[in-house]
């Protein structure tokens, strides 16, 4: 949630302790900055106020600085040379009293960190460098008990691991990204998939490295109740019309669930910043991403995703921090999975933490003119409904042929028209066969009966319009009724 002046009087009226910390920061973020920020993490988090001094005066930061101030700040809490393990953090800018301060939030991590080589905790207001084997340890085992992907598996080793997906990584990766030139050992300890078993002392894969690139046996020894069902109930609802049981690596899980996705969902036309974007692979992305990345695996629960008539959810074991519905409005990020969160960060498959709800509710709205529903419990579902008749396009749609200032062919407000000027036979029909044109241009593989619904008429009258616009060679069907698709000619 972005933080309020009302927040940051609060933090000022409480004043430093054991989860608030001031910094005076005039020259920018110094070393006691992180040490702090490392603190937090380590015990159970807080709140970093940057342009206030230690009793509460509030100095300000220079105006002109703060955006460097900013990305150096996020400069260090990604270089591995400085903090480790990497972490990402979000600081604000916000101007109180006229004054202009950062902010940042900083939860309790479920890792180890360490800034400089150092490991930090909090205790009262103060940030104590941890010395000794002892204190280590019990910080280990404290944060080992947080999250299942934590967990070491010292018999678990590299012949266990799918090394043919490590060229596949690398190339899902942003250009000049550090992975694309390191070697299979360097990659598991930049992605944290490997540590040590704080009670036994011995180094291992952790789970996150089983479940992210385990070959299947070894998923299946050390997680045997995981599996991921995918089902089509359309027609016949107590049981399914199609499935599909994934219990492979998340790799692999994330492309089979994303697959059978595609297979039953309309991809529906829109445009955004005058580009094609598929609104079904937008949602897919985040509900799959979700599914695989913030579950429970130390559950026996089956994860599941389920398609039905007006409507598609995921449901999966999960590790509540908190119980009830989540909006853009109530949203509090916390990390189910951290480790297994950055590796798919990192391959572009999922943004920061929280962006998934918020991207939901953009690309729903505009694919089915409805909200997603998160249930936050401990079994987590997430629900988007469908509407197989709705595109925001209908607009256009409803009213075709409109005025059209029409730029190549392309009708305003984005909808390709997809009619021929030199049509000939009987044209009583026209605006219904210029919209059934441009629907088809946008959906290639769009049927009678959505067709019907779309334009308001019976299906009967949309194939006899079809079977005119067949005869004038405006389109042809390319392959069988069912599998194959349209093609505008011209």
């Amino acid at each position: 949630m972005k933080i309020t002046p009302s927040r940051i009087n609060t933090l000022l009226t409480i004043g430093e302790n054991l989860n608030i910390e001031f910094k005076r920061a005039g020259d920018g973020p110094k070393a006691d900055t992180f040490e702090s920020v490392c603190a937090f993490l380590n015990k159970a988090g807080g709140d970093l106020l940057l342009g206030v001094d230690d009793d509460g005066t509030v100095v300000g930061l220079p105006p002109k600085s703060v955006d460097a101030m900013i990305r150096n700040f996020v400069k260090v809490m990604n270089d591995p040379n400085l903090f480790e393990p990497t972490t990402q953090l979000y600081p604000e800018h916000i101007v109180y009293k006229r004054k202009h301060l950062i902010y940042v939030h900083v939860p309790e991590s479920p890792e180890v960190h360490r800034f400089k080589g150092a490991t930090y905790v909090r205790v009262h207001e103060s940030d104590v460098r941890v010395k000794g084997t002892e204190p280590l340890a019990q910080l280990f085992i404290r944060k080992q008990h947080v999250f299942t992907e934590q967990r070491v598996f010292p018999y678990v080793t590299k012949k266990d691991m799918r090394l043919d997906l490590l060229p596949r990584i690398k190339e899902m990766t942003r250009d000049g990204h550090p992975w694309r030139r390191m070697s299979a050992d360097a990659i598991f300890k930049s992605a944290k998939l490997m540590g040590v078993d704080a009670e036994s002392g011995k180094k291992g894969f952790k789970a996150a490295a089983v479940l992210l690139l385990g070959s299947d046996d070894c998923i299946g020894d050390v997680f045997p109740a995981y599996k991921t069902d995918a089902l089509l109930r359309r027609v016949n609802i107590d049981r399914y019309d199609d499935r599909v049981t994934v219990s492979t690596n998340l790799l692999d899980s994330y492309d089979q669930l994303c697959a059978f996705g595609e297979k039953h969902l309309l991809d529906k036309f829109y445009l955004e910043d005058d580009m094609r974007v598929s609104l079904r692979d937008k949602i897919l992305r985040e509900m799959i991403g979700n599914l695989l990345i913030h579950r429970e695996f130390s559950s026996a629960r089956y994860a599941r995703f389920i398609i039905e008539r007006d409507r598609m959810y995921t449901e999966n074991a999960n590790r509540a921090f908190r119980y009830g519905r989540i909006t853009p409005k109530n949203l509090e990020p916390e990390p189910k999975n951290p480790i297994i969160a950055n590796f798919f960060h990192q391959i572009r498959l999922a943004d920061e933490l929280g962006s998934g709800v918020r991207n939901l509710y953009h690309y729903v709205k505009i694919y089915s003119n409805a909200e997603p529903v998160f249930d936050e419990d401990d079994v987590f579902r997430l629900t988007v409904p469908l509407d197989d008749a709705y595109s925001a396009d209908r607009a256009l749609t409803e009213g075709l042929p409109q005025t059209t200032t029409a730029q190549d062919g392309v009708l305003k407000g984005g909808m390709n028209s997809g009619m021929k000027s030199g049509m000939k036979g009987d044209v009583s029909g026209m605006k219904t066969a210029d919209a059934i044109i441009a629907l088809m241009r946008a959906d290639s593989q769009i049927t009678h009966d959505i067709l019907a619904a779309r334009l308001g008429k019976a299906r009967n009258s949309i194939i006899k319009q079809i079977a005119k616009l067949k005869k004038n060679g405006l389109i042809r069907r390319v392959g069988p009724d069912k599998g194959g698709h349209w093609e505008v000619i011209g």
